[in-house]
């Protein structure tokens, strides 16, 4: 199994105490941050002069003795992960599990705790006592802060009564939770423990105790009963790797606003035609003088009339006088004058019947002029009654 490194336990504890104030200024908050786990991390149980288990005891993670050679119990104990006895890694887990305890021990005190911890709950911070003991359930609430660190230190030792626990509210995590003790701790039969045990002397955990941590301990020995350990996973903050610079990054395209349409273009209201302009009038027509000279209308050039011509006189044959009666000639033919152009005018409602009375009403004074220029021609052109011969002696009588 790979192996795991761990938070610096008290780098968790400085980022997560002082902001709160729970942790002051000093030599312990100074160089918190140097320590860490470091190789101890990935054992589950870590002794120093001997390690010892009875029945069937499942440890999950590393299990390692140093300097000590003497392991016993395995089998029928079962280990899910990596023994190691007095080599190079079980050694350097022991150096860094030391490092670890030397600073967690010199962190500020959050409060002093003298009695039993059963039935109570405590915020994150640093607790610690003379003996710390345990009856019952010990809560222990993060408040909604994964990252909420919990020390409880011992300054001689911690013991458990059967069937105790430890339980974890609102985000607590085993891995922000360690056991400071001084010199050796006992776990009770059918104890629930949450957190990292670092003790000074040894740990013992009798029958069915079970630990959701690790048991490390620095010189002395680790004696197992059909217990079982487990080591938390414990994961840091993933920092995202850097992008390669040979991927290219593509940055997104900008996106083009659409053309402003505005707004549409009103549809032109038509003119009402209730009341239309009335077009341009013509001159009124005046009663024609003569046949050839009919007004027409101003807006339209007026067309051209023929004047009826005179007819002469006929002129007698040679041989007679003036007392024969003229031959009259063939009567002239009276030009009739052509109906003025009536103007054009549009021919969509009211201006199409103002136009049509316009055009009756020119045609009306085009056939009256015709008519009166007609009249004296006839008249002119009737034969001339002949005169009787009276004989001179007639006259004389």
């Amino acid at each position: 199994m790979p192996l795991l490194r761990a938070r610096s336990i008290a780098a968790v504890l400085t980022a997560a105490l002082a902001p709160a104030g729970l942790l002051a200024a000093g030599p312990g908050a100074a160089h918190a941050a140097d320590a860490d786990l470091g190789s101890a991390a990935s054992f589950a149980v870590l002794a120093g002069s001997t390690l010892t288990n009875t029945g069937p005891t499942v440890v999950t993670g590393d299990l390692g003795l140093s300097p000590g050679t003497s392991l016993t119990g395995f089998p029928p104990g079962t280990v899910v992960g990596t023994i190691h006895v007095a080599d190079a890694v079980a050694g350097q887990g022991k150096d860094d599990a030391r490092t670890a305890y030397v600073t967690a021990a010199g962190l500020p005190v959050t409060q002093t705790v003298s009695a039993d911890l059963g039935g109570q709950t405590l915020a994150p911070g640093v607790y610690s006592g003379p003996v710390l003991s345990l009856t019952g359930t010990l809560r222990l609430d993060a408040g909604g802060n994964p990252a909420a660190v919990f020390v409880l230190r011992a300054a001689s030792t911690l013991t458990t009564a059967s069937a105790s626990r430890v339980l974890l509210l609102n985000g607590a995590s085993a891995c922000n939770v360690t056991w400071v003790v001084g010199s050796s701790a006992t776990l009770g039969t059918s104890t629930t423990l949450v957190g990292t045990v670092l003790a000074a002397t040894s740990i013992t955990a009798t029958t069915g105790a079970t630990v959701q941590g690790r048991l490390l301990t620095d010189s002395g020995a680790v004696t197992l009963d059909t217990s079982t350990v487990t080591r938390p996973v414990c994961t840091a903050a993933v920092t995202p790797a850097p992008v390669p610079s040979t991927v290219p990054t593509v940055a997104p395209s900008a996106s083009v606003p659409p053309t402003p349409t505005g707004s549409p273009t009103p549809t032109p209201t038509p003119t009402p035609t209730g009341s239309p302009t009335s077009p341009t009038s013509p001159t009124a027509t005046t009663s024609p003088t003569s046949p050839t000279s009919p007004t027409s209308p101003t807006s339209t050039t007026p067309p051209t009339t023929t004047t009826p011509a005179t007819p002469s006189a006929p002129v007698p044959p040679p041989g007679t006088t003036g007392d024969v009666p003229e031959s009259p000639g063939p009567p002239a033919t009276p030009v009739i004058p052509a109906s003025p152009r009536v103007p054009q005018l549009p021919r969509t409602g009211t201006d199409a019947v103002t136009t049509a009375v316009w055009g009756a009403l020119l045609a009306v004074v085009g056939a009256g002029t015709a008519l009166a220029g007609a009249a004296p021609a006839r008249g002119r052109h009737q034969a001339p009654r002949r005169r009787r011969s009276v004989a001179p002696s007639a006259a004389a009588s």
